[in-house]
Formats: structure tokens, sequence, C-alpha cells
């Protein structure tokens, strides 16, 4: 295995860099950096910017508008993305539907929806999760019912991110009720607008709107919405949840934390901590260096085998162990901050950027605490080991 970049990486990386440091927005990257959740009208702007380098859609084929980088291409822009704080951009449209519709979709529906998705005109959400099935989406309930040209679709869906927002809903809905409970699914598009739609806040212990419970009533749908052929949302799921897990690695945010914590710790030196309790906090960092190095490479060789019959198992294996190494930056930072820490940012906070550690409150409690969900969403790493004993033992 080669364990260093080439010269065209490097100049790849370096080509990243020079752009986010000329043309990312500042303001934008310090809310990202102290974990706002930013609105749409925030980064819209930026979304387009993107677009028109060509970059905004990393994971999608070339021929429907992503830029044709290798997978080391991808995973260095990821990473100077998130050392540069640069924040999601549409995440459910680029990253989960655009590539479950280049994929699966009619050339009448990518005509429709992935162009207005790349210049920022549609935001998706997720609506898989439900009251009664989280991780275990087969157990689900949302029916849609074929009445002519159209789909009634009834039922709930919950922790839907960004659904006071969203133009659309990719939404698993049970359409046969008479085979096993996988084989009985559908993935449909949702306009968030359409009569019998309903969005209700979920407020979350940092007290931002981000996810929501979204109520579909009797809610008629085109049947062109549908994704590929009836029945078949179950593979169009493991699909796209294979592109959610290998996200979450959060190995640019990571790699941002690493860096970010040395200087911390300078600064509690100045402010009175012991020498004795800063050599204990620099060896933690030294570990997590460490552990976050070694999830880089097995980022890397996911990205570098994109279709190999184990993605399944990797994706979910990288998914537990980036939202185990995010909670445990997350408490560090909490140690080394302590009471300071303590702070709740406001969206209306105008506190300047600094580039150095000491930006670091207020709002990283709020950070902090909502993080703590990353080992739940995208399914639960109780049941990422379950798929990871699946693909590798189960006869």
């Amino acid at each position: 295995m080669q364990l260093a970049y080439t010269p065209e990486d490097e100049a790849f990386r370096e080509e990243v860099r020079s752009f986010l440091r000329d043309n990312l927005p500042p303001e934008l990257a310090r809310k990202e950096a102290k974990g706002f959740h930013l609105h749409r009208s925030e980064v819209d702007p930026w979304h387009r910017i993107l677009n028109d380098r060509g970059w905004a859609a990393p994971n999608w084929p070339k021929e429907y508008g992503g830029p044709g980088w290798t997978p080391i291409q991808k995973y260095l822009f990821e990473l100077e993305y998130g050392l540069a704080n640069g924040p999601e951009i549409s995440l459910i449209a680029l990253g989960m539907a655009g590539p479950v519709i280049c994929r699966f979709g009619s050339d009448e529906m990518k005509a429709r929806f992935l162009e207005p998705m790349l210049r920022a005109e549609l935001w998706f959400c997720q609506g898989f999760s439900e009251p009664q099935s989280g991780s275990d989406l087969a157990s689900l309930r949302t029916k849609a019912v074929r009445d002519g040209d159209e789909y009634v679709i009834s039922g709930q869906k919950i922790w839907t991110t960004s659904a006071h927002m969203a133009d659309y809903m990719i939404c698993l809905a049970r359409t046969n009720d008479q085979v096993k409970p996988q084989a009985g699914l559908s993935m449909i598009l949702v306009p968030m607008n359409a009569p019998g739609v309903e969005v209700r806040w979920i407020p979350t212990i940092d007290g931002s709107h981000n996810v929501n419970e979204v109520f579909l009533d009797e809610v008629r749908v085109p049947v062109g919405n549908l994704i590929g052929e009836p029945d078949t949302g179950w593979s169009q799921a493991k699909f796209l949840l294979n592109n959610e897990r290998t996200h979450n690695a959060y190995a640019g945010m990571l790699k941002r934390y690493v860096r970010r914590i040395p200087g911390m710790i300078d600064q509690a030196l100045e402010e009175g901590m012991s020498a004795e309790s800063a050599a204990e906090y620099r060896r933690r960092v030294a570990r997590l260096e460490i552990d976050v190095d070694a999830l880089e490479w097995s980022v890397l060789r996911v990205l570098a085998s994109e279709e190999s019959p184990l993605l399944g198992a990797a994706a979910s294996a990288l998914k537990i162990r980036g939202s185990e190494l995010l909670l445990r930056a997350g408490e560090l930072e909490l140690a080394i901050a302590g009471t300071q820490m303590a702070p709740r940012f406001k969206p209306a906070d105008a506190t300047p950027f600094l580039a150095d550690a000491s930006d670091w409150v207020p709002g990283k409690l709020d950070q902090y605490l909502y993080f703590r969900a990353s080992t739940i969403f995208g399914g639960t790493n109780e049941i990422q080991r379950g798929i990871i004993w699946n693909s590798l033992y189960r006869p």
C-alpha cells in the first residue's frame, strides 16, 4: 500500500486550500466552527459558489454534474473542507437523494431534479425513521397506496433533519404488505408543500431547530415521483445509507479537533492549569490523533473499494468509529475548558471570528450536547454492529 499522496494529489490539495481560503465567507466559517445549525438562506450563496466551480456534488457521477474526482481527491476535498470550517450544503439533496436519483431514477426524474439540486434551488429532507421504526426500517408503517396516476401516502416520520426548510422529502413507504417487510418498500419524492403534509419542530438539547416530526395525511404524489420500480426501496435505502455512513466518519471535523485542542491546552496553561494536567491532556490528544489517523486510512480504503461486497460492513464500521471519536474529542474539549464551556450561543452572537484556539466559547457546549446524537442518527451504533456481523459472519 502506498502510504503517501502523489505530487498530483498534493497539487489538488493545494488547489482546494487556495479556493477555500479565497472564497469561503469568514462569517460562515465562524458559525460552522462554533456549531451553529445554519439556515438554508445562509448557505445557499456559498452552495452556488461551489457549483460554479463544479464542486457542489463530489459524490455524483461526472455525467450528472459531479467533478469526476478520484476517491483520493474526494477525500482530500472533504478533509480540507472540514479543516477550513466549511458548512454542510444541502446534505440530504447532494449527499443522499442526488446519488440515489443518479443511480435508480428515470431519465425524466433526473432531468427534473438533478440540475435544480446543484443550483441550490431544491432542498431535501430524509423521511426514513418513524416513532416505532428507527434503525429497524423494515418495520416502518407509513403506507403509499396506488390510486390511478398517484400514490396516496399516510403515516408519520420523526427526527427529520431540515424538514422545515425542505422542498421535497425522500420518503420510504410501504407499497406492498403481502411480502416480507424489506421487499414491500418503495422510495418516493414527496413535495413538502403538498396538502396533508404537516411539519412540527422537535426542540433538541442545544435549543436549535434542526429536527422535526412530519405527518403525512393522505398526501397525493404523482406516480412519476417513484424512484425506480415499486417495492425496490430497500435496496435504494441501503445504497443511500452507505453514502451517509461513510460521510459520518467525520474525518475532516476530527482533524479540526486534533488541530485545535493543543492550542486550547496552551491557553489553559496561561490561565492557571497545572503542568501535570496539561501533560495528561496532551497524552489524550496524542491518542486521539493516532486513532483519527487510523480512521483516515480506513476511509481511504473504503473509498478506493467502492464496489466491494463488504462496503456495507465497512461503511457501518466507519460510522461507529467516527461517532465514537467525535464524542471523545468533544469530551476532551469539555474537560479542558471546564465551566468556560457553559455559556450558550444565540444566532445573534457577534463575537469576531478568531483563527486561534481562543474562539471556543460560546457555542461549544451546545455542539457537544448535539453531537451526543451522532451514535444514533444514520442508524444506531448497535444496529451497525449487527450489520457488520451479518456481512462477515452470517452463513
